[in-house]
Protein backbone atom coordinates (compact mmCIF):
# COMPACT_ATOMS: atom_id res chain seq x y z
CA UNK A 1 0.00 0.00 0.00
CA UNK A 2 1.19 3.51 -0.84
CA UNK A 3 -0.20 6.97 -0.11
CA UNK A 4 1.23 9.75 -2.29
CA UNK A 5 4.11 7.40 -3.09
CA UNK A 6 4.89 6.68 0.58
CA UNK A 7 5.08 3.01 1.55
CA UNK A 8 2.61 2.06 4.27
CA UNK A 9 4.00 -0.99 6.04
CA UNK A 10 1.60 -3.87 6.69
CA UNK A 11 2.00 -3.79 10.47
CA UNK A 12 0.12 -2.71 13.57
CA UNK A 13 0.31 -0.35 16.50
CA UNK A 14 0.09 -2.12 19.82
CA UNK A 15 -1.94 -0.12 22.35
CA UNK A 16 -3.07 -0.85 25.89
CA UNK A 17 -5.91 -0.20 28.34
CA UNK A 18 -5.63 2.95 30.38
CA UNK A 19 -8.02 4.97 32.56
CA UNK A 20 -9.02 8.40 31.27
CA UNK A 21 -10.88 11.55 32.35
CA UNK A 22 -11.89 14.77 30.62
CA UNK A 23 -11.45 17.92 32.68
CA UNK A 24 -12.93 21.25 31.65
CA UNK A 25 -11.09 24.34 32.87
CA UNK A 26 -12.87 27.67 32.51
CA UNK A 27 -11.55 31.15 33.17
CA UNK A 28 -12.15 34.85 32.51
CA UNK A 29 -10.78 34.38 28.98
CA UNK A 30 -9.00 31.87 26.73
CA UNK A 31 -5.59 33.10 27.84
CA UNK A 32 -6.02 32.16 31.48
CA UNK A 33 -7.83 28.93 30.73
CA UNK A 34 -4.92 27.92 28.48
CA UNK A 35 -2.37 28.94 31.11
CA UNK A 36 -4.00 26.54 33.58
CA UNK A 37 -4.47 23.77 31.00
CA UNK A 38 -0.89 23.98 29.80
CA UNK A 39 0.45 23.80 33.33
CA UNK A 40 -1.91 20.96 34.32
CA UNK A 41 -0.79 18.83 31.37
CA UNK A 42 2.92 19.40 31.97
CA UNK A 43 5.31 16.50 32.68
CA UNK A 44 2.70 14.05 31.33
CA UNK A 45 4.22 12.44 28.26
CA UNK A 46 4.71 8.87 29.45
CA UNK A 47 3.46 6.99 32.47
CA UNK A 48 6.89 5.34 32.61
CA UNK A 49 8.32 8.48 34.15
CA UNK A 50 5.47 10.92 34.70
CA UNK A 51 2.68 9.08 36.47
CA UNK A 52 0.16 10.31 33.92
CA UNK A 53 -0.22 11.05 30.24
CA UNK A 54 -2.17 14.18 29.39
CA UNK A 55 -2.77 16.84 26.80
CA UNK A 56 -5.04 19.64 25.66
CA UNK A 57 -7.96 18.23 23.68
CA UNK A 58 -9.94 21.28 22.58
CA UNK A 59 -11.18 24.76 23.31
CA UNK A 60 -14.75 25.07 24.54
CA UNK A 61 -16.94 28.06 23.75
CA UNK A 62 -18.59 30.04 26.53
CA UNK A 63 -21.97 28.87 25.26
CA UNK A 64 -21.06 25.26 26.12
CA UNK A 65 -19.60 25.62 29.61
CA UNK A 66 -21.44 25.39 32.97
CA UNK A 67 -20.47 28.93 34.02
CA UNK A 68 -20.79 30.64 30.64
CA UNK A 69 -17.08 31.38 30.32
CA UNK A 70 -14.51 30.20 27.76
CA UNK A 71 -12.85 26.90 28.58
CA UNK A 72 -10.28 24.29 27.65
CA UNK A 73 -10.78 20.52 27.74
CA UNK A 74 -7.85 18.40 28.82
CA UNK A 75 -7.59 14.61 28.84
CA UNK A 76 -5.66 12.92 31.64
CA UNK A 77 -4.79 9.21 31.69
CA UNK A 78 -3.31 6.86 34.29
CA UNK A 79 -3.05 3.11 34.76
CA UNK A 80 -5.73 2.81 37.46
CA UNK A 81 -8.68 4.73 38.88
CA UNK A 82 -6.73 5.33 42.08
CA UNK A 83 -3.72 6.53 40.13
CA UNK A 84 -5.88 8.83 38.06
CA UNK A 85 -7.55 10.28 41.16
CA UNK A 86 -4.13 11.04 42.61
CA UNK A 87 -2.95 12.71 39.40
CA UNK A 88 -6.10 14.80 39.03
CA UNK A 89 -5.83 16.02 42.62
CA UNK A 90 -2.17 16.93 42.16
CA UNK A 91 -2.61 18.65 38.81
CA UNK A 92 -5.81 20.53 39.61
CA UNK A 93 -4.58 21.65 43.04
CA UNK A 94 -1.18 22.81 41.84
CA UNK A 95 -2.03 24.13 38.37
CA UNK A 96 -5.72 25.11 38.26
CA UNK A 97 -6.56 26.14 41.82
CA UNK A 98 -3.48 28.38 41.73
CA UNK A 99 -4.34 30.03 38.40
CA UNK A 100 -6.29 33.33 38.47
CA UNK A 101 -10.03 33.27 37.60
CA UNK A 102 -10.29 29.50 36.91
CA UNK A 103 -12.98 26.96 37.75
CA UNK A 104 -12.86 23.21 37.09
CA UNK A 105 -15.55 20.74 35.95
CA UNK A 106 -15.99 17.12 34.96
CA UNK A 107 -16.72 17.00 31.23
CA UNK A 108 -16.95 13.25 30.62
CA UNK A 109 -20.54 12.15 30.17
CA UNK A 110 -20.16 8.40 29.55
CA UNK A 111 -17.88 7.55 32.45
CA UNK A 112 -17.93 4.09 34.03
CA UNK A 113 -16.66 5.18 37.44
CA UNK A 114 -15.85 8.37 39.27
CA UNK A 115 -13.09 9.68 41.49
CA UNK A 116 -13.25 12.18 44.34
CA UNK A 117 -11.33 15.32 43.43
CA UNK A 118 -13.09 18.45 44.66
CA UNK A 119 -14.23 16.54 47.73
CA UNK A 120 -10.59 16.26 48.78
CA UNK A 121 -9.37 19.61 47.49
CA UNK A 122 -12.00 21.34 49.63
CA UNK A 123 -9.86 20.95 52.75
CA UNK A 124 -7.56 23.66 51.40
CA UNK A 125 -10.38 26.00 52.44
CA UNK A 126 -9.38 25.44 56.08
CA UNK A 127 -12.97 24.93 57.19
CA UNK A 128 -14.37 27.90 55.28
CA UNK A 129 -15.18 25.90 52.16
CA UNK A 130 -18.83 25.44 51.22
CA UNK A 131 -20.73 23.05 48.98
CA UNK A 132 -23.21 23.86 46.25
CA UNK A 133 -25.45 21.54 44.25
CA UNK A 134 -26.27 22.47 40.65
CA UNK A 135 -28.20 20.19 38.28
CA UNK A 136 -27.71 17.28 40.71
CA UNK A 137 -23.95 17.81 40.64
CA UNK A 138 -22.06 18.80 43.79
CA UNK A 139 -19.45 21.53 43.68
CA UNK A 140 -17.11 23.00 46.27
CA UNK A 141 -16.39 26.68 46.72
CA UNK A 142 -12.90 27.15 48.13
CA UNK A 143 -11.93 30.63 49.35
CA UNK A 144 -8.72 31.98 47.83
CA UNK A 145 -7.03 35.38 47.97
CA UNK A 146 -8.59 36.40 44.65
CA UNK A 147 -12.12 35.33 45.62
CA UNK A 148 -13.11 31.67 45.37
CA UNK A 149 -12.29 28.57 43.35
CA UNK A 150 -15.21 26.46 42.14
CA UNK A 151 -14.44 22.76 41.55
CA UNK A 152 -16.70 19.79 40.93
CA UNK A 153 -16.68 17.19 43.69
CA UNK A 154 -16.36 14.07 41.52
CA UNK A 155 -14.93 13.44 38.06
CA UNK A 156 -16.03 10.56 35.88
CA UNK A 157 -13.49 8.09 34.47
CA UNK A 158 -13.58 5.38 31.83
CA UNK A 159 -11.42 2.62 30.41
CA UNK A 160 -9.56 4.18 27.49
CA UNK A 161 -6.76 3.34 25.07
CA UNK A 162 -3.13 4.42 25.38
CA UNK A 163 -0.23 4.04 23.02
CA UNK A 164 -1.81 4.30 19.58
CA UNK A 165 1.10 5.22 17.37
CA UNK A 166 2.79 5.39 14.00
CA UNK A 167 6.35 5.94 12.83
CA UNK A 168 7.41 8.43 10.14
CA UNK A 169 10.59 7.42 8.30
CA UNK A 170 12.29 10.08 6.20
CA UNK A 171 15.35 10.68 4.07
CA UNK A 172 16.74 13.47 6.24
CA UNK A 173 16.16 15.24 9.53
CA UNK A 174 13.80 17.89 8.18
CA UNK A 175 11.21 15.86 6.27
CA UNK A 176 9.99 13.69 9.20
CA UNK A 177 9.70 16.79 11.40
CA UNK A 178 7.57 18.63 8.87
CA UNK A 179 5.51 15.48 8.32
CA UNK A 180 5.03 15.04 12.07
CA UNK A 181 3.84 18.62 12.41
CA UNK A 182 1.28 18.09 9.67
CA UNK A 183 0.21 14.81 11.25
CA UNK A 184 -0.39 16.45 14.62
CA UNK A 185 -2.33 19.31 13.01
CA UNK A 186 -4.55 16.73 11.30
CA UNK A 187 -5.23 14.56 14.34
CA UNK A 188 -6.03 17.58 16.51
CA UNK A 189 -9.28 17.82 14.58
CA UNK A 190 -10.36 14.45 16.03
CA UNK A 191 -12.31 14.55 19.29
CA UNK A 192 -11.49 12.32 22.30
CA UNK A 193 -7.72 12.10 21.63
CA UNK A 194 -4.48 13.82 22.59
CA UNK A 195 -0.86 13.40 21.53
CA UNK A 196 0.87 13.87 24.90
CA UNK A 197 4.52 14.33 23.88
CA UNK A 198 6.09 17.75 23.20
CA UNK A 199 4.34 19.18 20.18
CA UNK A 200 2.72 15.76 19.82
CA UNK A 201 5.99 14.26 18.55
CA UNK A 202 8.47 11.70 19.95
CA UNK A 203 12.09 11.44 18.81
CA UNK A 204 13.13 8.97 21.52
CA UNK A 205 10.87 6.04 20.73
CA UNK A 206 11.40 3.09 23.06
CA UNK A 207 11.39 -0.67 23.08
CA UNK A 208 10.43 -2.93 25.98
CA UNK A 209 13.34 -3.92 28.19
CA UNK A 210 17.03 -3.10 28.29
CA UNK A 211 20.44 -4.64 28.82
CA UNK A 212 20.21 -2.91 32.19
CA UNK A 213 17.90 -4.87 34.50
CA UNK A 214 16.65 -1.76 36.32
CA UNK A 215 15.18 -0.26 33.13
CA UNK A 216 11.71 -1.21 31.86
CA UNK A 217 12.27 0.48 28.49
CA UNK A 218 15.19 1.73 26.43
CA UNK A 219 15.94 3.44 23.12
CA UNK A 220 14.35 1.80 20.08
CA UNK A 221 17.66 0.59 18.64
CA UNK A 222 16.30 -0.88 15.35
CA UNK A 223 15.18 2.63 14.33
CA UNK A 224 18.29 4.58 15.45
CA UNK A 225 20.21 5.65 12.30
CA UNK A 226 23.52 5.88 14.15
CA UNK A 227 23.23 2.19 15.14
CA UNK A 228 22.35 0.70 11.75
CA UNK A 229 25.74 -1.04 11.52
CA UNK A 230 25.67 -2.23 15.15
CA UNK A 231 22.18 -3.75 15.53
CA UNK A 232 19.54 -5.45 13.41
CA UNK A 233 18.10 -2.36 11.81
CA UNK A 234 14.56 -1.70 10.55
CA UNK A 235 15.68 1.30 8.52
CA UNK A 236 15.79 1.26 4.70
CA UNK A 237 19.11 2.49 3.30
CA UNK A 238 17.68 5.87 2.29
CA UNK A 239 16.15 6.60 5.74
CA UNK A 240 18.18 8.75 8.14
CA UNK A 241 15.60 9.97 10.62
CA UNK A 242 12.46 8.57 12.27
CA UNK A 243 9.87 10.31 14.43
CA UNK A 244 6.91 8.78 16.26
CA UNK A 245 3.42 10.04 16.95
CA UNK A 246 1.84 8.57 20.10
CA UNK A 247 -1.89 9.01 20.69
CA UNK A 248 -4.09 8.38 23.73
CA UNK A 249 -7.86 8.33 23.39
CA UNK A 250 -11.07 7.77 25.29
CA UNK A 251 -11.99 4.96 22.86
CA UNK A 252 -10.34 2.83 20.20
CA UNK A 253 -12.37 4.21 17.28
CA UNK A 254 -11.13 7.73 18.01
CA UNK A 255 -7.56 6.41 18.10
CA UNK A 256 -8.06 4.79 14.70
CA UNK A 257 -9.56 7.94 13.20
CA UNK A 258 -6.70 10.07 14.50
CA UNK A 259 -4.06 7.63 13.25
CA UNK A 260 -5.62 7.64 9.80
CA UNK A 261 -5.80 11.45 9.69
CA UNK A 262 -2.24 11.77 10.99
CA UNK A 263 -0.80 9.32 8.50
CA UNK A 264 -2.56 11.06 5.62
CA UNK A 265 -1.14 14.37 6.80
CA UNK A 266 2.38 12.96 7.10
CA UNK A 267 2.27 11.53 3.59
CA UNK A 268 1.90 14.97 2.03
CA UNK A 269 5.55 15.81 2.70
CA UNK A 270 8.32 15.17 0.17
CA UNK A 271 11.12 12.99 1.50
CA UNK A 272 8.96 10.63 3.54
CA UNK A 273 9.91 7.06 2.63
CA UNK A 274 7.75 4.89 4.84
CA UNK A 275 5.08 4.81 7.56
CA UNK A 276 5.32 2.05 10.15
CA UNK A 277 4.19 1.50 13.75
CA UNK A 278 5.51 0.36 17.10
CA UNK A 279 4.52 -3.08 18.36
CA UNK A 280 5.96 -5.47 20.89
CA UNK A 281 4.67 -8.93 20.09
CA UNK A 282 1.65 -8.59 22.35
CA UNK A 283 3.73 -7.85 25.45
CA UNK A 284 2.38 -4.31 25.89
CA UNK A 285 -1.36 -4.40 25.25
CA UNK A 286 -4.36 -6.10 23.67
CA UNK A 287 -5.29 -3.41 21.14
CA UNK A 288 -3.66 -4.27 17.81
CA UNK A 289 -4.46 -1.50 15.35
CA UNK A 290 -3.46 -2.59 11.85
CA UNK A 291 -2.45 0.34 9.67
CA UNK A 292 -3.76 -1.12 6.39
CA UNK A 293 -7.20 -1.66 7.96
CA UNK A 294 -7.47 2.08 8.64
CA UNK A 295 -7.65 2.69 4.91
CA UNK A 296 -9.79 -0.24 3.79
CA UNK A 297 -12.90 1.89 3.43
CA UNK A 298 -11.08 4.30 1.14
CA UNK A 299 -9.46 1.78 -1.21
Amino acid sequence: MRINGVEIEDTYAEAFDIIGARVLITAKNDKWALHAATSATGLATSIIGCGAEAGIESLEGADKTPDGRPGVNILVFAMSHKGLEDQLIRRISQCVLTCPTTACFNNLEDGENEVNVGGKLRYFGDGYQSSRRIYDRRFWRIPVMEGEFLVEEKFKTKTSVGGGNFLILGKDENSPLEAAERAVDALKRIKNVVAPFPGGVVRSGSKIGSKYEFLKASTNTPYCPTLRTSVKTELPENVNSTLEIVINGLDEESIKSSMKAGIEGACTVEGIVKISAGNYGGKLGKHLIHIHNLFEATK
